[in-house]
Order: C-alpha cells, then sequence, then structure tokens
C-alpha cells in the first residue's frame, strides 16, 4: 500500500491540508473554483446555509448548502501553479486517510466547476455570453510533469495546433484536455456558448498584449485567431482551466470551466461593468450543478 510521508503530503498541526487549511470533512463533493478571493463571498451570499469559512493566503472556501446540495467555493488566485496546489490538495482531502497517510479503499469523486473571466479570440462571441471550454490547451506546460498525461490529451490536436502556430521549441509543450462530456451538458444545456481555451502561463505577453518589450512571435494571436482543427476554433483565453480539466481526469474528478466573456481582443473591446452577468452565471450554476 502506497504510504506518503510528511514531505510529499504535508498536514498541518490542526490536521488541515498544507495551503488549503481545510480538514476533509469540511470539503463537499460539489466544488466551484474561482480565481479572486472576493468571489467566495459573493457565491456563499446565495447558500441557504453556511457551515465553515477557512482563509489562506489566495485560498478562500466557504462551504454550505444550496437547495439541498453542498457545495465548497474555492478560490484559487491565479495560475495554473495554483492550480496545481488546488487539485492535488482537493484529491487529498478527498482519497487519503490523513491519520494512515494512505490512499483510501474507496474512491471518491469530485465534481468540479470553474467560474470564470474570459477574452475572446473570434469576432463573432459577443461580450457578456457565457462560454464554456469543451476543450482546454495548456501553454504552461504543468501537466507535461505527470506520468499519463499522453493518455488523457488530444495528441492529434496537439501537433495540428503546433504546425500551424509554428510552435517555438523553447516554449513549453503545449497540451488539449477535453471537459466532462456530461458535466458540460448539464451546466450547459442550449444556452451556453461551446468553444476551445487556451489557459496562458501569464496575462501579457503569453496572451499576446504587448507593453514596452516586444513579443518574440508579434503574429501568435493572429494565428489562434486562423486556427483550425476540424470543427474546431480557438475561442478564448483564461489562465487555469487547462490544468483543472487535465489534473481532474488524471485523478478521475468531473471537471469543467465556464467563463463569462469581458472582452474581445480581436474586436478590440472590454466591458469592465460585468457583476450582473457574473451573478447570472453564479445563480446559473448553482441551479444545475
Amino acid at each position: 500500500m502506497k504510504h506518503f510521508p510528511p514531505s510529499e503530503l504535508i498536514i498541518n498541526s490542526d490536521g488541515s491540508i498544507f495551503h488549503l487549511h481545510l480538514k476533509p470533512e469540511q470539503l463537499a463533493d460539489n466544488v466551484i473554483l474561482v480565481g479572486d478571493p472576493g468571489r467566495v463571498a459573493l457565491i456563499a451570499n446565495y447558500f441557504d446555509s453556511q457551515e465553515c469559512s477557512v482563509s489562506s493566503r489566495e485560498f478562500n472556501t466557504i462551504t454550505g448548502t444550496y437547495k439541498g446540495k453542498r457545495i465548497s467555493v474555492i478560490s484559487t488566485g491565479i495560475g495554473t501553479d495554483n492550480i496545481d496546489i488546488v487539485m492535488n490538495e482537493l484529491d487529498a482531502l478527498s482519497n487519503i486517510d490523513f491519520e494512515t497517510r494512505t490512499e483510501k479503499k474507496d474512491f471518491r469523486q469530485l465534481t468540479i466547476i470553474r467560474i470564470g473571466t474570459s477574452g475572446g479570440m473570434q469576432p463573432e462571441i459577443p461580450l457578456g455570453s457565457f462560454l464554456i471550454s469543451k476543450k482546454s490547451i495548456g501553454f504552461d506546460g504543468m501537466l507535461n510533469f505527470y506520468a499519463g498525461r499522453d493518455s488523457i490529451s488530444d495528441l492529434e490536436f496537439e501537433e495540428s495546433m503546433k504546425k500551424q502556430l509554428d510552435w517555438n521549441p523553447q516554449l513549453a509543450a503545449p497540451y488539449v484536455v477535453s471537459a466532462d462530456e456530461e458535466l458540460v451538458n448539464r451546466i450547459g444545456k442550449d444556452d451556453m456558448l461551446r468553444g476551445v481555451t487556451i489557459s496562458a502561463n501569464g496575462f501579457y505577453g503569453p496572451q499576446g498584449r504587448v507593453l514596452r518589450i516586444d513579443l518574440a512571435d508579434m503574429q501568435l494571436n493572429d494565428k489562434i485567431e486562423r486556427f483550425r482543427y476540424k470543427t474546431y476554433k480557438i475561442t478564448n483565453y483564461e489562465m487555469e482551466g487547462s490544468a483543472i480539466a487535465g489534473l481532474s481526469k488524471l485523478m478521475g474528478h468531473k471537471a469543467m470551466t465556464v467563463c463569462c466573456i469581458i472582452a474581445n481582443r480581436r474586436a478590440e473591446a472590454a466591458n469592465t461593468d460585468y457583476k450582473p452577468y457574473i451573478e447570472k452565471l453564479v445563480t446559473t450554476v448553482l441551479e444545475r450543478i
């Protein structure tokens, strides 16, 4: 039986996991992830009851009940590096016995939905629309550190993308992972767009923004907009979804990302007054989770 020593699984003196500071009993089977720590309270305000509230660094958690469904809403901060922490600790809370430091006999599957904001990469995507990442593309390279990476990735898609984008070999190899199909259909129904989302490992250069420093490839976003693979085209940028999709698949959890489109990079338009759209997205997810 595999044993997880203190150097690999760090448990705090109060019995909570190292970064999230959660105890196993404080985590619900349904998990909503958000980047912004302030958005946790916004979502939890819709709960009928709240049982715990835990904060540690950028990781805020509130667990409660919404119409009979027990839900944990957790902030991750920005980036797939933080998702690596969050996903591994959520899985440990669910499937490792903290007393014996061994894997539990019965697997506990989590349902994980990221609610975020995003910038559209196709001119026809309207501001304020809700877009589910049917496929997530990781520009960050994080999944490449894990065994089994190829078994859950769309390798043909990856090769086509590297060829069409003239992929720079100095960059991390991109990975492409599909969201959980049942979850996409349940949450998305027929009132949300489906798309292919890039998770970038930065907000400026990796997403093609130019300030004082020119980019290594000034045409990358043009290539991304023109990219086609079978019926797919790249629809939007964000910064966390690929790691959620990839690690969830490797671990056996159900996961998807849905974003409110608050900017369109190709139309050079943005909407900073997007709170009503986010609130509508939140209530929709809560009803369908």
